[in-house]
């Protein structure tokens, strides 16, 4: 009988998992149970199939989770995606067709991937990513404020500033006119415990520091809750007031077979089914990358995620939910800084809670559906806290105005628009602040007599025109100029079309040019348009009628 041996690279991956699963463990429960109602959530607001939310997150967190370019990044159905596939449904008639769509939107993803487009998210400013991440950490704390207090009539996982008539703030002002005193019991319980359980209790009893406090603060929820049944039963949390955890009945396995959604592939027919995948497809990525982005900026050993096998991670995610009925995919934002602050160290984390959620929701929804919101309101805040924390503020004023305004600039405009909104506000001005700084630091000009040298400090692209043709409009005629490109190693075509129209005014001007190390640093690609300059010692461009 012969004994087959693991092969050197199984060895490799069981050694990896060893090391990391004490720590990916607990963390994969924390995300999962953030996940849980996320999940429903955005399904309910997306106006799709509850169990479709619960599809997208597994495979998100299994498939998706295998494949991602990121250690740390977790994926599952995004709340900015919850309006376009509303409408998406009602523009195609029906989820199917809109599955068809998903699918198609999959296929889209593969090719960004492929054609190497992942690179896209690393022009984004930090200052904006960090901007981006203290002001979901703002949107976290202030969204999780009602469920806190024991009451909230928006779909679990809402961003947006403005829901339906309500907006962020006015929300927490209704909360609190239907405050439940077990409701913020827990919270206010469960926050002193997330808090000072590392810094102060597992320090002075060692066996506490093998027990995630998060899995603490949803056993006591549930059990002040059940309490409240006997003792206090007016005050007790209920489903019927969205104080706590549903999950819909899919036992037996049956029931499951049954709500499964599968795409009609008539709707390749409609033209609309492939405006509908080319949106979702762009904005599912651009929301990706920002995300991985962000993940990278949290991981505690500063990871540089491949943006192009993320690409490809989540079209093939979207691709097989779209196949099995499933929400779209993105990397999600919440759930990484929650799997990043519960001490992930690798993607097994994200592979377990997709896991724990299909597990979960066939065998054990009651449990699941006795736990508070508040409990689960607890652990974000303190997400969020985390990720907007004064420190970072005051990091960022002393950095200065140019990285100080496009940060405090997509604060608050993700906090009062929404994220992809508040990031294309604070990127537009980020950039301002980019060709900004090129502008004035990019050309350097002296005279000395009727002699001006004009020097390239760098390369040159059209950000750098008018600050070269303030130099030119300032020398007189009769003059003797310069123009030095030694330190620009890439000269755009732009520079060259503003000295090629200076030489021409100089015949009429009586103005002397040179030229060093000016001809061809362009691209190639642009050589076609017009003869470029040749550097000559001294190329003299007088007129010959005399001035103009």
């Amino acid at each position: 009988m012969s004994i087959t041996k693991p092969k050197e690279s199984e060895f490799t991956v069981i050694n990896e998992m060893k090391k990391t699963l004490r720590f990916d463990l607990p963390a994969s429960f924390v995300v999962f149970l953030v996940a849980l109602p996320l999940c429903l959530g955005i399904a309910l607001a997306s106006g799709a199939p509850l169990i479709s939310g619960l599809i997208a997150g597994i495979i998100g967190g299994v498939l998706v989770g295998f494949l991602s370019g990121s250690e740390v990044s977790v994926s599952g159905p995004a709340a900015g995606l919850a309006v376009i596939v509303a409408s998406s449904i009602q523009k195609l008639g029906s989820f199917d067709a809109f599955l068809t769509a998903l699918v198609l939107a999959g296929f889209f993803q593969l090719l960004l991937g492929k054609i190497r487009a992942g690179v896209i998210g690393n022009y984004f400013p930090t200052s904006v990513i960090e901007g981006m991440l203290a002001a979901i950490g703002i949107v976290i704390v202030l969204k999780q404020i009602p469920h806190a207090v024991g009451w909230d009539n928006q779909f679990e996982g809402e961003m947006s500033f403005i829901s339906g008539e309500e907006n962020t703030f006015s929300s927490i002002l209704i909360a609190l006119k239907f405050f439940t005193p077990i409701a913020f019991l827990i919270s206010l319980l469960s926050l002193f415990i997330l808090i000072y359980w590392e810094k102060i209790l597992s320090k002075k009893f060692r066996m506490l520091t093998y027990l995630p406090p998060s899995l603490i603060v949803v056993f006591l929820g549930i059990t002040i809750n059940e309490i409240s049944k006997i003792f206090f039963p007016a005050f007790q949390l209920s489903v019927e007031k969205n104080q706590l955890v549903s999950i819909p009945d899919l036992m037996p396995i049956g029931n499951v077979l049954e709500k499964l959604h599968f795409p009609d592939f008539h709707a390749l027919f409609n033209k609309e089914t492939y405006i509908i995948s080319l949106t979702i497809g762009i904005v599912a990525s651009l929301e990706s990358l920002l995300s991985l982005e962000a993940a990278d900026k949290l991981d505690p050993y500063k990871r540089i995620s491949d943006t192009n096998r993320e690409l490809r991670a989540q079209g093939i995610g979207n691709i097989v939910s779209g196949l099995l009925g499933g929400l779209p995919i993105t990397a999600v934002i919440v759930r990484t800084s929650a799997n990043i602050y519960a001490g992930a160290k690798s993607r097994y984390s994200s592979i377990f809670h997709g896991l724990l959620l299909l597990i979960s929701i066939l065998t054990i929804p009651f449990v699941l559906n006795k736990i508070p919101l508040a409990s689960l309101a607890a652990i974000l805040i303190v997400v969020g806290y985390r990720l907007g924390k004064v420190k970072l503020f005051v990091g960022m004023f002393r950095a200065g105005n140019s990285v100080f305004i496009p940060f405090i600039v997509t604060v608050l405009a993700v906090v009062f628009t929404d994220l992809l909104i508040g990031i294309a506000i604070g990127s537009v001005v980020g950039f301002f602040f980019v060709i900004r700084a090129n502008h004035h630091s990019s050309v350097t000009m002296v005279s000395q007599d009727d002699y001006y040298l004009i020097r390239f400090n760098k390369d040159m692209s059209f950000v750098n025109k008018a600050e070269l043709k303030e130099c030119l409009i300032q020398i007189p005629d009769k003059s003797l100029v310069c123009i030095d490109g030694t330190k620009a190693i890439f000269i755009d075509n732009d520079i060259y079309d503003v000295i090629n129209d200076f030489q021409e005014s100089a015949k009429y001007k009586e103005i002397t040019i040179e030229t060093r190390n000016i001809h061809s640093k362009e691209l190639p690609l642009f050589n076609i348009r017009n003869p470029r300059i040749s550097d000559k010692n001294i190329s003299k461009q007088t007129a010959e009628n005399g001035k103009l």
